[in-house]
This record gives structure tokens, sequence and C-alpha cells, in this order.
């Protein structure tokens, strides 16, 4: 017999749904034609491809004309602010010290080129103060960039609030919604908000395409070059399949986000409700509330996460130490330490998120689960450890 399986790691990626495999397939082999020919086969994948480009922007409460299509969140993240320091001449950023490894990783880079990056810091509940944000902005910043939620504690950031002072300062504003999108209502026309970063295989869609959003008006500068796809602002053949994918899954997305932030943030605030009444010395990171519904990261004083996750991996229940771009560093989480824990708490933490196919009987078991490994594992401790 096959062991049951309890995928409890959504912010690393989502099952795709059947209803969007479903509509993808004919792309592969039926309507396969090159979404820029100008044959009727051809024009078949353009319509699809503006078909879902309509779905996208509803999901975001945006214009179509705002939506373009790339391979997945990184590029997206990457083309946003590489676009904000090519058209405005300046050679500044200011984002988080807690940003996705996409936003990290290539700020590090623009600091190896000579370019200045000012990353504020967060509270140990891993909030962001705006006011933090209006005091980093000097006249050299070409962008902030500020992600609306963390991907390991799914903290919430006040995007809004920062949005109109990026605005009322002349200054470019990019977010990293990765995280958020399908989990929270999101409407670009009713804010400040000039760039925003989405990966489709969040919230059911599949792996390899995203989307930036470019609000009219904002200069733009392609990050690709080559042919004139996405009205000349992402150079290379579409991947129609893909991108049909996505529309279908964010027309899912729209139809039901209120009834998944119900349904999936009472069974995640009864997942912790049950391993915090079993276990001792064991807390939430990040704050209690202003968090997306899905995700919960927890503290197991005495309990290596790798261990807890090699036993929970042995009785069929995925879950993660973190964000899924760093699995394989032996570095303690980057978000958890910039929040003030020791690196010993850092690799004591483990991240659950929840999805649309997470049902009450797998978190029930999950969590008993959860609660009897921890005590397995503290019961091997040497008592002085334990008790220090």
């Amino acid at each position: 017999m096959s062991r049951r399986l309890i995928y409890l790691d959504n912010n690393a990626t989502t099952a795709v749904l059947p209803e969007v495999v479903r509509e993808m397939v004919p792309f592969f082999s039926v309507y396969y034609g090159n979404a820029s020919s100008a044959y009727s086969l051809g024009q078949e994948s353009r319509e699809a491809v503006q078909s879902a480009r309509r779905r996208v922007a509803r999901l975001l409460g945006a214009s179509e004309e705002e939506i373009v299509f790339t391979s997945g969140g990184t590029e997206s993240d990457n083309t946003a602010l590489w676009s904000a320091l090519w058209t405005s001449g300046k050679r500044e950023l200011v984002t988080t010290a807690v940003e996705h490894p996409a936003v990290h990783r290539f700020c590090q880079e623009l600091e190896r080129d000579g370019y200045r990056v000012r990353r504020l810091p967060v509270g140990s509940d891993g909030r962001l103060d705006p006011a933090d944000v209006a005091r980093a902005i000097h006249p050299e910043t070409a962008a902030v960039s500020v992600m609306w939620a963390n991907n390991e504690t799914g903290v919430l950031f006040p995007i809004r609030e920062i949005g109109e002072i990026c605005r009322a300062r002349g200054v470019l504003f990019h977010t990293d919604a990765v995280q958020a999108t399908a989990k929270l209502p999101i409407a670009l026309a009713e804010m400040s908000v000039d760039f925003l970063s989405v990966s489709s295989h969040k919230f059911g869609g599949p792996k390899g395409v995203g989307v930036l959003y470019v609000r009219q008006g904002v200069p733009f500068r392609p990050y690709l070059w080559g042919g004139s796809q996405e009205r000349g602002r992402r150079a290379g053949t579409e991947n129609v399949a893909a991108i049909v994918g996505m529309g279908r899954a964010a027309e899912l997305a729209s139809e039901r986000q209120s009834e998944y932030a119900d349904r999936v943030g009472k069974l995640r605030d009864k997942f912790e409700r049950t391993i915090l009444a079993g276990l001792t010395e064991v807390r939430i990171n990040g704050h209690p509330t202003e968090r997306v519904p899905n995700t919960s990261n927890l503290c197991f004083q005495n309990v290596e996460s790798e261990a807890l996750l090699l036993e929970l991996d042995r009785q069929g229940i995925q879950a993660s130490g973190g964000s899924a771009c760093s699995t394989g560093s032996a570095k303690p989480s980057r978000v958890l330490v910039e929040m003030g824990l020791s690196v010993r708490e850092a690799f004591a933490s483990v991240r659950f998120s929840l999805g649309w196919n997470n049902t009450e009987d797998e978190i029930d078991h999950a969590t008993a689960a959860v609660v009897a490994a921890v005590r397995r594992i503290r019961e091997k401790l040497p008592v002085a450890l334990v008790t220090e």
C-alpha cells in the first residue's frame, strides 16, 4: 500500500489544477501555431494568449495592456528593477532585508557593479514600518521594491501606504506579489503600484510562466531583446500552452478567492491551535494576524528542523525549512535572522503552507504527526540541552 501524501508546501509550488490541464492540452498538439504568425493557426494561438491576458488582468484589477507575460516571478522582479534603474538613470534602490532571493540576489549583483542598495529592517513580527521607507528615499533612488507577502512567514507588508509614499516622492514602486496573488484581493487600478510580479505556479497554474504588471505611462525598458512579442516589452516566442494555463488558473482564482481565504484560513488556524495546545516551547514566527491565510512558520525549541522534516517526510507529510529557492543552503533562514531569531531558533523553524486541496482530515492527521514527531525528537536529546 502506498503511503498517504499530505502536501503542506504550497508556497513552494502548487499542483496544477485539473481544469487548467484540460485547457492547456490542445495547445501542445492541436493549436500549436506560433502566436506571432499571420495565418489562422498562429492567430488561434494569439487569441488564446490575449484571452489569458484578460483573465490575469481581471484577477489583478488591471487593464490587459498592462500585463506582460514572462517566464516567472524571478524574471519579472529582475526586469522591473533593471527597467527602473535604466530609465531613471539613477543608481540606487530601496528594498527590505527579507526579500525573496529573486530580488535579494539581483541587488547583490547590482552592488558588485557599483549600484547602491538600501535594505530596510523589519521588526520581530516581520513587519515593515512605512515611515522607514519614506526616510530611506533619496534623490538618487530609482525605485522602491517591497514584497507584498513574505514567502517564508506569510507576513503582509503595507503596500498601499508604501505606494502612496513613493508616488508623492516621485519614485517608482515595485512589489513582488508572488505569494499574495490569488490569496488576497488585488486592485491595482486603485493603488500606487508601478510594477508587480506574479508567478503562475503559486496558484494552480503551470511552472515557467509569470506576469510583470507595468502601469500604463511608466517608463519601461525590456530586459530581453529580440522579436517584438508582448508589444516589444519581452522578446521570445510565447509559451502559449503555459500562458493559457496561467489564464485559466487566474480565472479560477478570481472565482474562488473569498472562499479560499475563508476555508484555508480556518484550516491554518486550526493547525496552529492544535500544535500550540499539544506542545510546549513552540511559537509562531511573524505577526499573528497580518499574514496570508495559508502560511504558518513555527519555531520548535530544541528541535532541528531538518530532523523534523525528515521524520514528517517518512510519514508522507511535505513541508519545508523556508524558501524553496534557498534549499540546500547550510545557512539559517535570512528572513528569520533578520526578524531577530537566533541561528539556533532559525534552524528550529519549519514552514507549513496550506493549499486549496487540503482537507480537515489531512490537517488532523498532520498535526498529530507533528506533535508526535517533535516529542520523539526531544525525548532523544540530553536533559541538559532540553532544559538550558
